[in-house]
């Protein structure tokens, strides 16, 4: 069967094809092999992926090694950790998007015979997924690597986070600005996707679970030379890929998904993923919804945990085994059967993993948690669920009941908090921070983290319609949905309204009448839009709910 990129370079019809490859130094001899694109979201503004030209190098001789011909372009990615906070974070979200459009047009218009997506954090890497899903062509997803620790600090490698945290103790009088400053410097010693399991490492843990990157690659550190090698081997398995016509959805699939939801549940991931693996399933043409989500993550036990769960980072998540030493654990509850990246099952690429048993990665008989790292929601606070992370969450904290102190933004809740006006006990409310209300569905990083810093963190309950980093912990819950701008219970909480969470029940409520909660709504109106131009516009037209995975819908 002739291959894509040889319907657009067979001669004399598409000589002036082969003209503008030779251009650029191709010869006839790279012409008539695969032509395999590289994704590469290379940029020096993001640190997850300030390494990805050494790693792009290294799938590049995989790839001429194994037959084939690499043909690299650039992709966006924006920082997270440098948008938290500000106004930049509702631009983040909606990067997600773009991502998987840009990789679509580029890999259609130039007809590549198969793709390999370079990039490794929070939005990159679901958007990769969601490309090569539509696209559905042979494709496999390298990321860099996640970064070393820093200096020990209250008993854990200091990260990012802890300058956040340091705020918060700077302004309880704890630490002097001279600390703070020790802490910025040190912190975040290498490059790479930040040590904590946030969304960009959770995403890259998903990626090996749902079979799209090789075994055992998802947390190899960005600075260790088996994260090259790996690349390199990553390289030669996307031509082999092409070579035997194994196409994305035959390894995104029901099945592979539900192996990534066990996964990411097991492992206690980012409440992110419960926005990326909807998006990822419909770019699939997989029905999966938040009640799946549930029954998945409930059934499926805590095996690994880790900051902000725990005291050990992802380097020593990797160093006892990663992604497939824990799925080897919950081996019972998974697909075996489903094709993967490596040309195998997912069973055969678990052959010959143990679990340690050690104090990171326990066993199906002694977990940390009988209850999975994530929850899904639901009452008349949340009609159409909400998420929250009881892997991040002390057990004492898991039900609380508390009047609520309400907030329309997420800035204004920071200022709040800054001038000690959220009081132990209370659920701080913040809303229309959805995928429509924001617009952009920003993350409420900051209010937790200054929480915890003020020593709040078990002592009050945060709730919202935007959504949390992968490395908050206390009481939370998220992805309230419907949102507030689409006029969702949330929209009419008011102060001192007593809201009950209860997540080994799965409840979120609002203690109010059916008949109050009735006239209040039916007395609402939606406020204007905060944005009125710009993508940020579009973005907010068009999106969906987040219990929808916050998609923009790309098919009827």
């Amino acid at each position: 069967m002739e291959s894509r990129s040889q319907r657009i370079l067979k001669r004399p019809e598409w000589s002036i094809n082969r003209a503008y490859y030779k251009s650029m130094g191709y010869t006839d001899s790279d012409l008539d092999k695969p032509i395999i694109g590289i994704a590469n979201a290379w940029s020096t503004t993001v640190p997850g992926h300030y390494n990805l030209r050494k790693v792009s190098d290294a799938v590049k001789e995989g790839i001429r090694a194994a037959g084939g011909t690499p043909v690299e372009f650039g992709v966006i990615g924006a920082c997270d950790g440098i948008a938290e906070g500000h106004e930049g974070m509702r631009y983040i979200l909606p990067t997600r998007d773009i991502i998987a459009n840009s990789i679509e047009l580029v890999v259609q218009a130039h007809q590549y015979d198969g793709i390999v997506m370079i990039g490794s954090c929070d939005k990159i890497v679901p958007g990769m997924l969601m490309a090569a899903a539509r696209l559905d062509l042979p494709s496999i997803l390298v990321n860099g690597g996640p970064m070393l620790g820093g200096p020990e600090i209250h008993g854990r490698k200091s990260d990012t986070t802890s300058i956040i945290e340091g705020v918060g103790k700077l302004s309880n009088g704890e630490i002097t600005e001279e600390k703070l400053i020790e802490m910025e410097d040190q912190c975040a010693p290498t490059c790479g996707s930040c040590s904590f399991l946030g969304t960009a490492n959770t995403m890259c843990c998903i990626a090996e679970a749902i079979g799209m990157s090789l075994t055992q690659s998802a947390m190899i550190p960005a600075v260790y030379k088996e994260r090259l090698l790996s690349a390199q081997k990553s390289g030669e398995a996307i031509v082999d890929l092409v070579k035997k016509g194994i196409n994305a959805r035959q390894v995104i699939n029901k099945k592979s998904i539900e192996n990534a939801v066990r996964l990411c549940s097991a492992i206690g991931g980012s409440t992110n993923a419960a926005l990326h693996i909807p998006a990822i399933a419909y770019e699939a043409r997989v029905d999966f919804d938040m009640e799946s989500f549930d029954t998945l993550s409930r059934s499926t036990p805590l095996i690994a945990k880790m900051n902000p769960a725990a005291t050990f980072n992802v380097i020593d998540f990797h160093e006892s085994g990663g992604v497939p030493v824990v799925m080897n654990e919950i081996r019972s509850m998974l697909n075996e059967d489903v094709m993967t990246s490596t040309g195998k099952t997912m069973g055969e690429n678990l052959e010959g993993y143990l679990s340690p048993n050690n104090e990171i990665v326990k066993t199906l008989e002694n977990p940390h948690s009988a209850m999975g790292g994530l929850a899904v929601l639901a009452g008349n606070l949340a009609p159409n669920t909400a998420v929250t992370k009881p892997a991040a969450i002390k057990e004492d904290m898991l039900k609380f009941t508390g009047p609520a102190i309400v907030f329309d933004s997420e800035q204004e809740a920071n200022e709040a908090i800054m001038r000690h006006e959220v009081k132990a006990g209370q659920v701080v409310v913040i809303r229309y921070e959805g995928p429509k209300g924001g617009p952009g569905m920003p993350e409420m990083f900051k209010a937790m983290k200054l929480l915890y810093g003020m020593g709040l963190a078990d002592k009050v309950a945060l709730v919202t319609d935007g959504r949390f980093s992968g490395t908050n912990n206390g009481t939370f819950v998220g992805h309230i949905s419907p949102e507030a701008q689409e006029g969702g219970p949330i929209a009419v909480v008011e102060n001192g309204d007593i809201i009950e969470i209860d997540i080994p029940e799965r409840k979120l409520n609002i203690e109010i009448s059916d008949e109050e909660m009735k006239s209040r709504l039916e007395k609402w109106t939606a406020p204007k839009a905060r944005v009125s131009e710009g993508y940020l516009y579009i973005y907010g037209k068009l999106a969906e709910s987040a219990d929808k995975g916050a998609i923009i819908k790309t098919r009827d």
